[in-house]
């Protein structure tokens, strides 16, 4: 027997294909009367310098791409880190079977917090160092991009709950800590506490797996029962766009989900298999955000600019599909009716804040994934500024990054971590990550942790997972779960080391 077949997951070579917030509470708990939950790409898959074309047009750069480590990838993989974050006493560290009672004040409700047994342990570390790749352009302010890393990394367990999931997408954590995960080829499924992996749901709409497409984001409102899922869609004639559906499901062990009903459908359909953005985000108002991509090709980009369509949009709409009377472009027809921001690329990653704010990340072109707080009826510029450059290294339009009446990014990648889920940290374990964002790295092969104050980031670092991470969530004691999308995808939990 050769040494890779006894090699330990984490050390696995891996293959690629073509993330989200959640906030799991604890069982029988609502925060604020609601589970919430939202999440991000591997759809330009970051788009590495020595072959970002393909990255662009396969919808999961090529594994030669993506595990090269050049300018579009910075060397993103084999590094990562998260900033120092402590267990705040709730967890036996020691892992010698020992539970704790939390205090009621951390959020559990004072339930016994499980004692993890992680299989191993990484130190968060910093971002590589590299060039960008659009050289001579400058942030906008200090801080923009290439944050500082924190002067003490944090030391994180990884423990593998369950595998052989086929590339899945989204993950949401149930209030009883069983598992909803979504795989790309159309499978709905459960998985247990212990990691059992129950038969796949039937019902679920006939997805179109062209290029980036297929069953892709999934999330739950505990307050009603009601399951919401989006993916791509076949419109015929070759064209495709993202729809979004919900249902009400109950049941202790598996799931018994009652018929969807579409509540969205992008307009207008285009002949791509790229760029669907898709994130599900249910808000504190009994609304609901979708995020969307502008489908990649040339001739859809502009379309992003033009508040008629949903092309590369941030939506936000009523829980039964029509637009809120509050929407800033109500006024201008019906599929206006339903935007909320626009300007935006590929929106793979959103979450709500403590606030209950709106946080995206989305992927750029070659350098340039942003980090923003959409608000209502704002233009995040795409495509006429951006950080990065298109993947033939030619400027994307005029080649600018600023212009009047758009808004820069929050913060910016260059060279990029090809976002996936993200999530706003809100939980007990990690007693240091209040208010901290998560962001999923499909380039990157790491959880990147972005420490935040007022509203800017003050540090970055990144969790090395080692595969591509495609979906983060929050689990119902503070403990942090992320997908990989891999032909071999796993369910992996992170705890305080």
């Amino acid at each position: 027997m050769n040494r890779d077949s006894k090699k330990q997951w984490w050390e696995q070579p891996t293959r690629s294909s073509y993330g989200r917030a959640c906030l799991g509470l604890a069982a029988g708990l609502l925060l604020g009367g609601r589970l919430w939950s939202g999440c991000t790409s591997d759809e330009d898959e970051g788009g590495t310098a020595g072959d970002a074309t393909v990255a662009e047009m396969t919808g999961g750069a090529s594994d030669s791409i993506q595990e090269t480590g050049g300018t579009g990838s910075g060397g993103a993989e084999g590094s990562g880190g998260a900033s120092s974050g402590g267990t705040g006493g709730l967890v036996d560290s020691d892992s010698d079977g020992g539970q704790q009672a939390a205090p009621d004040t951390d959020g559990t409700g004072g339930q016994t917090v499980p004692t993890y047994t992680p299989e191993r342990y990484v130190t968060a570390s910093a971002a590589p160092s590299a060039s960008p790749n659009a050289a001579g352009q400058t942030p906008a302010f200090e801080g923009q991009t290439q944050a500082a890393a924190p002067t003490t990394f944090s030391r994180v367990g990884l423990e593998v709950i369950a595998s052989g999931l086929n590339h899945p997408w989204g993950v949401e954590v149930l209030p009883d800590g069983r598992f909803v995960v979504t795989e790309e080829g159309g499978n709905l499924r459960v998985i247990l506490a212990d990691g059992t992996k129950l038969d796949p749901l039937p019902g679920v709409p006939e997805v179109s797996t062209q290029g980036q497409g297929g069953l892709l984001d999934v999330t739950y409102d505990a307050s009603d029962r009601t399951l919401c899922i989006t993916y791509a869609e076949s419109r015929g004639a070759g064209e495709t766009a993202t729809a979004a559906a919900c249902t009400k499901a109950s049941g202790t062990e598996n799931l018994t989900l009652e018929p969807f009903e579409k509540v969205f459908q992008q307009q207008p359909a285009w002949a791509s298999g790229l760029h669907y953005g898709s994130r599900f985000v249910f808000a504190d108002d009994n609304t609901m955000y979708i995020t969307t991509g502008e489908r990649s090709v040339e001739a859809a980009r502009g379309y992003a600019q033009d508040v008629t369509t949903t092309l590369g949009k941030v939506v936000r709409l009523q829980r039964d599909g029509s637009a809120p009377a509050d929407n800033p472009f109500v006024n201008e027809g019906e599929v206006a009716a339903q935007v909320w921001s626009y300007g935006h690329r590929n929106l793979q990653s959103a979450a709500l804040d403590a606030e209950g704010r709106l946080w995206t990340v989305e992927h750029g072109p070659q350098g340039g994934d942003e980090l923003n707080r959409p608000e209502a009826g704002l233009n995040y510029g795409w495509p006429v500024i951006t950080y990065g450059e298109d993947y033939s290294g030619a400027p994307i339009g005029s080649g600018i990054t600023f212009q009047e009446g758009m808004e820069q990014p929050v913060y910016y990648w260059d060279p990029v971590i090809a976002p996936s889920g993200m999530a706003v940290y809100q939980g007990a374990l990690f007693a240091d990550w209040q208010g901290d964002i998560l962001v999923g790295g499909l380039v990157a092969r790491a959880v990147v942790h972005l420490t935040m104050n007022n509203d800017q980031v003050q540090t970055e670092e990144r969790i090395v997972i080692g595969e591509r991470v495609r979906d983060v969530a929050v689990g119902p004691f503070g403990e942090v779960y992320v997908v990989t999308d891999e032909d071999d995808g796993k369910l992996i939990r992170l705890t305080p080391g």
